[in-house]
């Protein structure tokens, strides 16, 4: 596998080669610049590009835009873990960046702790499916003047019903809503998750009755920019679990990255509570847990999982148990997935009530969870 390695820092340079060649099967080359960067796709044709999101002359995120329309490859994003370093990489996983790695401070050890994340998620990146969208400038140029703020964000359109035609099923998806009463939606998604949830989240009506409760694989502070900008396209509000969050309708609420989520009942009131990462899992927030600790305190049939696009298998196993229990829930299709391997393994251990692309994943939730039902 080759990648290239883009960053002004000759230091950062040398640290990041030196993790990722420790892997036999890795190449790299690297550049000091965006124009560097875009010379050597050419000539070096990596498989998977990280890229600094701050750089002199050509940033990051403008370096990004002329990847993903000349020559578009799997871009991870290395990101300091500052407010600016999380709204610019927010920014470039719209572009279409896979995914993000939060740049370490000077010094071996520091460099050293990422090597682990930093490995991974160029691998995934290697195997990642870049959305091939229909008028990829249109749609970039106008994403860009969104970030800067020179256009305004459409209206959502309605959501359709899916067409079974176009959608491969592990099984027909139930077409009877849920019987009325509260509810919660449980998300599980890693890698692409930022577009992907973009994608499903802003479809869901005013009126959608049951709370979501998100789990996106993110490092610390990451989350909150994230839950910001959906915050701006939704129709729901959403914030991101800091702390203690009623689970209410009408609301949207991220895990805070870097750390674990669990639902709780305090003053007999559901809650999202963060809580330190457990060590013994290797993805966080953690899906799995999330929905263990769901199915403690909620009635599996009161429950609907949807497990999104991710490497691994995080959440697979606890959906799976949701299903068997009486609950649904919603697998990511292989054709929009960026990596398949999350709605996958959920497929695999038969868990998946229905199987569709992201665009049409609303729709479902709508149909099962119809406005006023809550």
């Amino acid at each position: 596998m080759k990648v290239l390695v883009v960053d002004d820092s000759a230091l950062m340079r040398r640290q990041l080669t030196e993790l990722l060649t420790a892997e036999p099967d890795i190449e790299v080359a690297t550049a000091r610049t965006g124009a560097e960067a875009l010379e050597l796709l050419a000539s070096f044709a990596p498989d998977v590009v990280t890229l600094d999101v701050t750089m002199p002359e050509m940033d990051g995120l403008a370096c990004l835009e002329r990847i993903m329309v000349e020559n578009p490859r799997p871009v991870v994003m290395v990101s300091a873990l500052t407010q600016q370093g999380a709204e610019e990489t927010m920014k470039a996983l719209r572009l279409g960046a896979v995914d993000v790695v939060h740049k370490p401070g000077i010094g071996s050890r520091a460099v050293s702790g990422i090597r682990r994340e930093l490995v991974e998620k160029v691998r995934a990146a290697a195997g990642a499916r870049l959305r091939r969208a229909r008028n990829l400038r249109e749609r970039i140029a106008l994403t860009r003047a969104r970030i800067i703020g020179d256009a305004e964000l459409p209206a959502a359109p309605p959501a359709a019903a899916p067409s079974p035609a176009e959608s491969p099923l592990a099984e027909p998806p139930l077409a009877e809503p849920i019987p009325a009463g509260p509810g919660v939606v449980l998300m599980g998604v890693s890698t692409g998750g930022p577009s992907t949830l973009e994608e499903i989240l802003p479809l869901l009506p005013a009126g959608f009755p049951w709370p979501v409760v998100v789990a996106q694989h993110m490092p610390p502070s990451f989350t909150a920019t994230l839950a910001r900008r959906l915050d701006q396209v939704c129709a729901l509000r959403v914030v991101e679990a800091a702390q203690p969050t009623p689970v209410e309708a009408g609301t949207i609420i991220i895990a805070r990255g870097g750390a674990d989520a669990v639902l709780t009942v305090r003053g007999g009131r559901l809650m999202v509570m963060p809580v330190p990462s457990d060590p013994g899992r290797p993805w966080h927030p953690n899906v799995d847990r999330l929905v263990a600790s769901a199915l403690q305190h909620v009635d599996p049939a009161r429950l609907v999982g949807v497990l999104l696009t991710g490497m691994g298998n995080d959440g697979a196993a606890t959906m799976a148990d949701l299903h068997g229990r009486g609950g649904r829930t919603i697998a990511e299709s292989e054709e929009s997935a960026v990596v398949f391997g999350m709605p996958g393994e959920l497929v695999r251990l038969g868990g998946a009530d229905a199987v569709l692309p992201a665009e049409q994943i609303a729709a479902q939730l709508a149909r099962w969870i119809p406005a006023g039902r809550g």
